[in-house]
């Protein structure tokens, strides 16, 4: 689903603090409902320019661009209409702020609603549309290009991380940390980790850990950007992209605009010097307790590099859920195994969506999930009390129960 918190960590707790504090919680009672919806159309803005760009802008700055419902169904309204119009020619995502592209959910308002009634038909809605707007982009007819500049992380990732051009700027901060909010990575994450580097194992680690990508070359490197663009270079690739006069081919008149303003990163992928570490770590169908013992290892290291990354990566696992590891180790390793397989319905976006609904559904009506935003984003006393609360209590059937088929009372997901 996506939540906007950047790293669930003592030191990077106040930017999702901040990222909350503006954000209303839903109420659909009354009026709310139509103040949303017109909030809706001034902070998700569409435009077809002149030339056949249409442009979607995401302006929210004060909540970092969250992410809340009417937002998900006014965006991919404007998706739906330009994808058959003939004056489209390719679309352009943007924030109004270089500050963040979003910072994913608007999340708290989604837990409110749970805590009043676990029946709420809001869960639905919200995850419905969601995943098949992410659906939607990964499978646009026409040209998609998103600016991922700033905070991009959890629903944020999968705006921009299925799209076709993906550009990171040297402000691009990346993230996956629902573990620590008692949820798990989903916005079809695990399919791209599945393509990352070690077969998945990058993937993997950025998934459990929740820890952060900051760098244009571990962007890259990881598969989450396409094109490295310097954040003050933007504008004029914008300015540039609404002067082209299009061909029959917008994707090759793109493709000719983003290499002359795509650069190379200064600096090595530091996961690529740490490749055999991590593959070693999180790519052998490992538990999470016997990742977490060849971490502590690896924390002593006389590889500087290889110590700062294991302390890293163990401060991550320890704020996640007991039960969210397990079941993002479990669920990551199957999305990986799958990749190749067209008899294995893991093995599509279409159905990691349809499976990440069930699981989404089920999960965010655990108690860890309302706890864990209590503790991070509500009372912000970084002392959740998740249940299980230990990796040994948590029960391998009740992870699998969450791939099972919904019930005949719940639809799946209709993308």
């Amino acid at each position: 689903m996506g939540v906007q918190i950047v790293r669930v960590s003592l030191s990077t707790v106040s930017i999702f603090r901040s990222s909350f504090r503006s954000t209303k919680p839903y109420n659909f009672r009354h009026s709310t409902v139509r103040s949303f919806a017109a909030m809706a159309d001034e902070v998700v803005r569409g435009n077809v320019l002149p030339n056949g760009v249409a442009l979607i802008t995401l302006d929210r700055p004060k909540a970092l661009n969250a992410m809340n419902l009417d937002m998900d169904i006014k965006y991919k309204s404007y998706l739906d209409e330009w994808e058959t119009d003939p004056r489209v020619k390719c679309v352009l995502v943007e924030s109004s702020s270089s500050r963040a592209f979003s910072a994913g959910m608007d999340i708290k308002g989604v837990v409110a609603e749970i805590q009043k009634d676990k029946s709420t038909p809001l869960v639905q809605k919200v995850f419905t549309a969601e995943y098949s707007l992410i659906c939607k982009i990964f499978e646009y007819k026409k040209p998609y290009i998103c600016f991922m500049d700033g905070i991009t992380m959890g629903f944020g990732i999968g705006l921009s991380g299925h799209g076709r051009y993906r550009l990171i700027t040297e402000k691009t901060v990346l993230a996956m940390p629902e573990n620590g909010i008692g949820l798990f990575p989903d916005v079809g994450f695990a399919y791209i980790a599945a393509k990352s580097p070690g077969e998945g194992a990058v993937g993997a680690y950025l998934g459990l850990t929740g820890n952060r990508v900051s760098t244009p070359a571990d962007a890259l490197y990881v598969g989450l950007g396409t094109h490295y663009v310097p954040s003050g270079s933007l504008a004029a690739l914008k300015e540039d992209l609404l002067a082209t006069t299009f061909s029959k081919d917008p994707d090759q008149d793109i493709k000719t605009l983003l290499e002359r303003y795509n650069r190379n990163p200064e600096s090595e992928p530091r996961l690529k010097l740490i490749l055999p570490r991590i593959i070693s770590t999180f790519g052998s169908k490992k538990s999470v307790k016997e990742v977490i013992e060849e971490l502590e290892n690896h924390q002593l290291s006389g590889d500087a590099l290889v110590a700062e990354w294991a302390k890293d990566a163990l401060q991550g696992l320890k704020k996640g859920a007991p039960f969210s590891l397990c079941f993002t180790d479990k669920y990551f390793s199957r999305v990986a195994s799958a990749r190749g397989n067209s008899n294995n319905v893991l093995s599509t976006l279409t159905g990691v969506m349809k499976t990440e609904y069930r699981i989404a559904l089920r999960s965010s009506l655990r108690n860890d999930f309302s706890e864990g935003v209590r503790a991070v984003l509500v009372d912000k006393d970084q002392n959740p009390k998740w249940n299980p609360s230990s990796l040994e209590e948590v029960k391998t059937a009740e992870i699998e129960a969450l791939f099972e088929p919904l019930g005949p009372e719940v639809e799946e997901l209709n993308v």
